[in-house]
């Protein structure tokens, strides 16, 4: 893959990933190349990318390698509908990998178009087990964003007990995930997300409760966080 470098920009993304001794990204590394710039790269290569290169990559040191393999495989999988064999390939490939899928940017694109949809139709458990005994909060934050595509299929059930088991944790990247896919799920069923919080606000971390309302009116945000 040739993606053209920006050193400039790799200052600010190291600010930005949190890289510094340690913070949560602590030893990431960036070549300073934009995002837009690796998708056109790999729109173009995916078809010749074998699990070679994506091991390759994700091995990279480098940010920017790690999220072209992930995008790389995000095509391959999307484009196999006809090809269970295939798709479980990248699953399996996905699962063994999570060491690699290590900062919040590569577990949100990837995560629900490989995962989610692959769970649409099949038993979920394995979400379950990445939430609660997840080894790294990445896997645990696979665990609830992966939910995104029962959401945008109208299947809330499992956001709410994957939230239910993350509510108490201490991580702020964690408590961002639950509470963004809490209100994608409140956008679905509004009253549903008010019940779920009317027994929970009070014991959620403020920064999962503050993303959970975000698109509450003023009065009813205010309710929330004065309880």
């Amino acid at each position: 893959m040739l993606l053209k470098k920006d050193p400039s920009q790799v200052e600010g993304l190291a600010r930005f990933f949190k890289t510094g001794p340690g913070e949560y990204g602590e030893g990431d590394i960036f070549l300073g190349i934009k995002v837009p710039e690796t998708r056109s790269v790999v729109k173009n290569c995916w078809r010749e990318t074998t699990f070679e290169h994506l091991e390759e990559c994700l091995r990279s040191e480098y940010h920017e390698m790690r999220l072209a393999a992930l995008l790389a495989m995000i095509e391959i999988f999307s484009h196999a509908k006809k090809d269970a064999a295939l798709r479980e390939r990248c699953v399996n490939f996905y699962l063994s990998h999570t060491d690699r899928i290590n900062n919040w940017d590569l577990v949100d694109l990837s995560c629900y178009p490989i995962l989610g949809e692959w769970l649409l139709d099949k038993d979920r458990t394995l979400l379950y087990d990445l939430a609660r005994h997840g080894k790294t909060i990445w896997e645990q934050r696979i665990g609830i964003v992966s939910t995104m595509t029962f959401v945008r299929h109208g299947q809330l059930d499992d956001t709410f007990r994957i939230a239910d088991i993350l509510l108490h944790h201490p991580h702020d990247l964690i408590q961002k995930a639950v509470g963004w896919l809490l209100r994608e799920a409140g956008k679905r069923d509004e009253s549903r997300l008010r019940a779920f919080l009317d027994t929970r606000s009070s014991e959620m971390p403020r920064t999962m409760l503050r993303y959970a309302i975000e698109k509450f009116p003023d009065e009813l945000r205010k309710k929330y966080l004065e309880k």
